[in-house]
């Protein structure tokens, strides 16, 4: 019988044996900024551990080109993935000389391919087995506790990303504290602002045109040159207006990082909101109104119900987009993960650029998952509604 691989797993499988055999799995540096000595699989890790890692990746890249089951793919994916966070840790361990600070071992090439080779697989194989939202929601705790054992265990301690990490603890969560204020916060008052102006947009069809076109406008500004434009006004307002210094508005800092984000988050939820509304079937809307249902108690038990799945469509966006937008922000002194990123840029030190970077993929990713399962739930219960 012919074998007939699988398309993705080919991909996969390429990927996998790239980053063990031709990249580098580890980078060693006798201190944090001087350029590193890479290492292989072989090189970084015992020789037991090594030889293990590699059988485990040439049987996983094996399980991926072959049609597995989505469960067999799954679990092996998962193996994979956790065999590599706690490789990585032993290889930090295994190359820094005894009773040596200033030594840094970090993540090379081959570790981030193999990395992303297995979580694609594990990807495939969720997507092959149509989880319901709540299991996704699963699935994501599951990889996040994984992740937290990892962490807390120790195994990490000796990698460079963990030493940075150390020596920055308590500037660490009063950054991440802010980062997250200022995604939250602005998508809070987006909504707040958006719902409203989204529901005259769509009840007022000649305002709808002037609206949505100003905020593409916004949208069209690069977010760095926002930022600056919002210096001069906020600045002003700082001097100026009594009391508006005490709140914190000021030129530089998170007021204006704050406004901008807020602004580029109103034309997903005022433009999805005029979308929701707009799907409404008309069917719908004529057995509410010859139930006797008045304009307000028709948009609020009927229309907004059933257009909450494309608005939180338009809130997920928008969380998405602020939590990686947030990170400029360091830039005028708002604060957030962009500070280790910038600060890493201007030292040459990249495990200190990864100390911002890597939190805020982290964020963005569940953030999209959570959201994801909570629109799909909500559709279906909209569903539900609607057959009824």
């Amino acid at each position: 019988m012919r074998f007939r691989p699988d398309k993705l797993g080919v991909v996969i499988a390429a990927l996998a044996l790239c980053g063990v055999l031709l990249a580098p799995f580890s980078l060693f540096r006798a201190n944090r900024i001087v350029p590193g000595e890479a290492k292989s699989l072989l090189d970084s890790l015992p020789a037991w551990a090594g030889l293990l890692l590699l059988a485990a990746v040439i049987a996983a890249s094996l399980v991926a080109l072959a049609r597995s089951p989505a469960v067999v793919r799954l679990a092996v994916a998962a193996v994979c993935l956790v065999a590599l966070l706690l490789g990585i840790g032993l290889a930090a361990l295994h190359l820094t000389p005894p009773e040596n600070s200033y030594a840094r071992v970090s993540p090379a090439s081959g570790f981030w391919l193999l990395c992303f080779a297995f979580a694609l697989l594990a990807a495939d194989a969720i997507t092959r087995l149509k989880p319901k939202p709540l299991a996704r929601i699963l699935f994501l705790a599951a990889a996040l506790l994984v992740i937290a054992f990892v962490l807390l265990s120790g195994s990490w301690d000796e990698l460079s990303l963990l030493k940075e990490y150390a020596n920055r603890a308590e500037t660490f969560w009063l950054e991440a504290g802010r980062h997250v204020m200022l995604a939250l916060g602005s998508l809070l008052a987006a909504v707040v602002a958006g719902l409203p102006l989204g529901i005259l947009c769509h009840r007022t069809p000649a305002l709808r045109g002037a609206v949505l076109n100003s905020l593409n406008i916004v949208q069209t500004i690069p977010s760095i040159a926002l930022f600056g434009i919002l210096i001069a006004p906020l600045g002003w307002i700082a001097l100026n207006v009594p009391g508006a210094a005490a709140i914190g508005i000021r030129g530089i800092g998170m007021a204006p990082a704050f406004v901008a984000l807020f602004l580029y988050s109103l034309l997903p939820v005022v433009a999805n909101t005029v979308v929701g509304l707009g799907g409404v079937p008309r069917d719908v809307n004529e057995a509410a109104r010859g139930l006797g249902m008045t304009d307000s108690q028709r948009l609020w038990r009927v229309e907004f119900p059933l257009a909450l799945p494309v608005i939180l469509t338009g809130v997920r966006i928008v969380l998405v987009q602020n939590i990686g937008l947030a990170t400029i922000a360091a830039l005028i002194g708002g604060g957030g993960f962009g500070v280790f990123v910038f600060q890493g840029i201007g030292q040459t030190a990249m495990d200190l650029v990864l100390l911002g970077a890597a939190p805020t993929v982290l964020l963005a990713f569940v953030a999209a998952i959570v959201l994801d399962a909570l629109i799909d739930m909500n559709a279906k219960a909209s569903n539900r509604k609607t057959t009824a």
